[in-house]
């Protein structure tokens, strides 16, 4: 990130590179698949481009940069609405047609259940198991993404891993 400030663009490639990748798969988990989450990334790296004069040195690249992809989050669902990327993640989920049916039935289905139940947390809380459990970062990572406390998103967290295994007690014992 110091060589991309003072104007090496090669350091913008590797950035990309490196944070890509995971800024991609937060929007796809969190919007769908498609033009919409490349959409967002796109924007996320326009943004850090323009605010790359106000990173500080020293700072984590990577909660940096996913704040300001939360936030590019937060304008579209803002401006789109959430009707808008769930249409975009229903096209790029057909099923592939080399799949066993039942198979993929039935993942199709487990996803769509834990997808509804991460759908019903409020939006803080989904934004945060978000980052937790699918971009491993810390709590205090997130909170600094979040702009909150460490010792709030421990406690959002604690909230929302309870609600989802509420709602999703059903699965456990459909396995049984």
């Amino acid at each position: 990130m110091e060589a991309y400030v003072e104007g090496d663009v090669e350091a913008f490639e590797r950035l990309f590179r490196s944070l890509g990748p995971s800024i991609h798969a937060f929007f796809v988990r969190s919007m769908g698949r498609g033009t919409v989450a490349e959409d967002l990334l796109q924007t996320t790296f326009l943004k850090i481009h323009a605010a790359r004069g106000r990173w500080r040195r020293g700072e984590a690249v990577r909660p940096w940069a996913f704040t300001i992809a939360a936030r590019v989050r937060v304008d579209w669902l803002r401006r789109h609405g959430r009707a808008e990327a769930e249409l975009d993640e229903e096209v790029a989920s057909a099923r592939d047609p080399r799949e066993d049916p039942a198979d993929a039935a039935a993942t199709q289905e487990r996803s769509a259940r834990v997808r509804e139940a991460l759908d019903a947390l409020p939006e803080p809380q989904r934004v945060l198991v978000h980052l937790h459990r699918f971009e491993g970062m810390s709590f205090a990572q997130i909170g600094g993404v979040l702009g909150i406390s460490e010792g709030a998103a421990r406690v959002r967290a604690f909230r929302a891993y309870a609600a989802l295994r509420k709602l999703l007690a059903y699965l456990v014992e459909e396995e049984r």
